[in-house]
């Protein structure tokens, strides 16, 4: 099977004029992403907050320059690039190119988690309805160099943006040099369980994407417990803490807790501004901070130089607490539980994430049902 070298892409890219690169990482192209942080100087790559944001950043980057940029992502992350693409970059308004390299989850032949297969299967559709000029990138080395000089031909010619559509398996592997130093010395599989394991019998927690749904979801699997607690928002990276303010502000006697990442507060960090706001007492905010965008590849994000504390106290939270190590944990969660809300805890914690973590076996719409017979106290469906 053939694949593309990353190497090869990048010197391409930059042979076409591609000088500056931003995105939000994703699993299909973390290899490239992962080539990228090492090879482009740091004021030519940026780990965008989210997608919309990067395609801010392509643009300011050409009005600069007069080069396009190319943004990576996920295409999950198509509609939160959606705005800017058709709003400030599109030939009736500002006329911008840029080259959007997207992963394509969901893809129909591939089988994938239920969050991915709609919007991989109407992926191509919305870049139709948006009149974005797409191919699907070639895993030959030649042909893709030649796709990119097309497609950015294109660009240029039109004033639009183009894409190239990444399928799993398209880059070869490469390993980072680059290591991130741990901000904790506890696991966040340890320190969600440290969490889970103190929550009054009646709360309700909302965990975000990725691996913090997982590890919650081993943790009630490996002490026998129930997941009907637990609403595990397996797809909106970043919309965590506002399903969990809606749940709080509609049962304010209810505990409500929300297990985020350092990713996905940072993809929509306004959202920490109307928890702070909200007056919820019932509501807790934690952060596990590993500095990075663990489920997809390990990429750093700015998180690991921001004190979300000070975010999180300017915001309006009632009470914030910072943990680094078990003990710091510990008391943490024992104020936490007993404070008025809305309350904040940044975890601290290393990066580690174990290789043989499973799935839940349960399905998003299972999930749902069970979380609201327990909210409801009886079976509504």
């Amino acid at each position: 099977m053939n694949m593309i070298d990353c190497g090869k892409f990048y010197r391409s890219l930059r042979d076409c004029g591609i000088g500056f690169f931003a995105g939000v990482p994703d699993s299909l192209l973390k290899h490239f992403c992962a080539y990228l942080s090492d090879h482009a100087p740091a004021d030519e790559h940026v780990i965008a907050a989210n997608e919309g944001g990067a395609v801010g950043l392509a643009a300011g980057h050409y009005l600069a320059t007069g080069n396009p940029a190319m943004v990576y992502l996920q295409n999950s992350g198509q509609g939160n690039a959606m705005n800017p693409l058709l709003s400030l970059c599109d030939p009736a308004v500002y006329g911008i190119p840029m080259l959007l390299l997207v992963g394509w989850r969901g893809e129909p032949e591939n089988p994938d988690e239920p969050q991915h297969v709609t919007q991989g299967r109407v992926m191509k559709d919305v870049f139709e309805a948006m009149e974005v000029p797409y191919e699907v990138l070639s895993q030959e080395n030649d042909l893709a160099s030649a796709q990119v000089e097309r497609l950015l031909d294109l660009a240029v010619q039109k004033s639009r943006p183009v894409a190239l559509v990444v399928k799993s398996g398209t880059f070869s592997e490469y390993k980072p040099k680059n290591t991130h130093t741990p901000l904790g010395n506890l696991s966040r599989e340890e320190a969600i369980g440290m969490v889970a394991g103190s929550l009054p019998s009646n709360a309700v927690v909302v965990s975000t994407t990725g691996h913090i749904s997982r590890e919650l979801y081993a943790y009630r699997e490996m002490h026998g417990e129930g997941h009907g607690q637990d609403f595990m928002a397996v797809g909106g990276m970043g919309h965590a803490s506002q399903i969990a303010l809606g749940i709080a502000l509609a049962q304010p006697e209810r505990p409500v807790f929300c297990f985020d990442g350092d990713g996905a507060v940072l993809m929509h960090m306004g959202g920490m501004a109307l928890v702070g706001q909200s007056g919820c007492g019932n509501l807790r905010h934690i952060v596990f901070n590993n500095g990075v965008h663990g489920s997809v590849g390990g990429q750093p994000t700015v998180a690991a130089s921001v004190s979300l504390v000070d975010v999180a106290n300017a915001c309006g939270y009632r009470s914030v607490w910072l943990a680094e190590d078990r003990p710091g944990v510990e008391q943490a969660v024992s104020d936490l539980n007993i404070s008025v809300g809305p309350g904040f805890l940044e975890v601290r914690v290393s990066a580690q994430a174990r290789h043989d973590l499973g799935r839940p076996d349960t399905t998003p719409r299972g999930n749902k049902i069970a979380l609201m017979d327990f909210l409801h106290g009886s079976k509504l469906y």
